[in-house]
């Protein structure tokens, strides 16, 4: 098989890296962590390269592009440790509003493509767990309209968001896959509390009380697990951005440092945990490219995929993080510096859209013909 990107895709690669390097410094991103954590400027600038609308259909003003173009974008994203809800906003959202009727694609994908309007997913609730099924929000029916009532947890961006994409039961008991509708919900409809998060950015609790929504898919599951999907992939990318830059600032810091008249890169024990911390990374970096590949699979090959790439990643960052903190010492864990960040950014994608223990769940389950033992 060909890996190699193609011309196109390493031009998107370099634009967002100029972007990066020109735009978004860390001493950037950490006043904006230490202000709070807002990111809606961050993301304007995104949508004036035209990164809003990666992968908006060219017909509603976006670029039309694939799951590929967004692993490209996401591990340079990751790599410049960008303070913005991309994910959410760019990837997860676009493909949540495919599911609706056109007046309302034609009413919010262009404005979601020019970055004038950021929409979320709001997909938690207190006792969701990562399970998509596990929706207590109620919808309720009024003539022609909708209004909702339940409350959604750790929203990205919620506070600052124009709407948000919420799931709520039309039907059944929490748990059951059927009855599940996607609404859309205007933030002017909302409560929203926002706060600050561990890795300096953003999120925010949105209480709903007979908040008017339209309705974007009246059986929403399937909807809700292929844009789950995406962005698993999403941020499979972005933590090998963060991995890649984390690696290479752990080497930058070990041939300077010196201990005992000579640098600690010569140290064989040190040399060995780089090997091992190397070696995760690039396991991580094979199952993202693998995650991306396989969006455009049938419904059960593409999650399990997905789950499979969720377990890898979540063992890469935890293993990557963790030890490059330790070889950088001391200075690993002050907020002035660089690693820190990484290090807490790896920390809150590790348990974002399901953690490493639920993904391992999702894979025990889709184990059905040898339950992992080969004859």
């Amino acid at each position: 098989m060909d890996f190699d990107f193609s011309d196109d895709q390493e031009s998107l690669r370099d634009a967002v890296h100029r972007w990066v390097e020109k735009g978004f410094s860390f001493e950037r991103r950490h006043q904006l962590a230490k202000a709070g954590g807002a990111s809606r400027e961050v993301y304007t600038e995104l949508a004036d390269l035209g990164l809003a609308g990666l992968v908006v259909p060219e017909a509603h003003g976006g670029m039309g592009m694939g799951a590929i173009e967004a692993m490209v974008v996401n591990e340079e994203l990751g790599r410049g440790l960008v303070n913005a809800p991309y994910t959410y906003a760019a990837l997860m959202a676009p493909r949540l509003l495919a599911g609706a009727p056109q007046a309302l694609q034609a009413e919010w994908l262009p404005r979601m493509a020019s970055g004038v309007a950021l929409v979320v997913p709001a997909l938690h609730e207190r006792h969701t767990r990562y399970r998509l099924a596990q929706v207590s929000t109620r919808a309720l029916a009024q003539g022609n309209a909708w209004v909702l009532d339940g409350t959604q947890c750790v929203v990205p961006a919620g506070d600052e968001a124009d709407a948000f994409i919420v799931p709520a039961r039309l039907s059944g008991a929490p748990g059951d896959e059927a009855g599940i509708g996607v609404f859309l919900v205007e933030r002017a409809a909302a409560q929203v509390r926002g706060y600050p998060t561990y890795d300096g950015a953003r999120a925010a609790d949105v209480a709903l009380a007979a908040a008017p929504a339209q309705l974007i898919a009246a059986d929403g599951h399937a909807l809700l697990e292929a844009a789950v999907d995406a962005g698993i992939a999403g941020q499979c990318a972005e933590a090998v951005g963060l991995m890649d830059a984390l690696v290479a600032l752990t080497v930058e810091y070990m041939n300077m440092r010196k201990q005992f008249g000579t640098t600690i890169a010569s140290f064989q024990a040190l040399r060995h945990r780089m090997a091992d911390v190397k070696m995760q990374l690039e396991l991580g970096r094979s199952m993202s490219y693998y995650a991306s590949l396989k969006l455009g699979e049938a419904p059960a090959l593409r999650r399990r995929a997905l789950a499979q790439a969720g377990v890898q990643l979540g063992q890469s960052m935890r293993f990557v993080s963790q030890n490059c903190l330790q070889l950088q010492g001391g200075i690993g864990c002050t907020d002035e510096y660089m690693g820190s960040h990484y290090f807490k950014r790896l920390t809150m994608l590790e348990v974002s859209l399901g953690d490493t223990m639920h993904h391992l769940g999702e894979v025990s389950a889709r184990m059905q013909d040898t339950a992992g033992v080969f004859a």
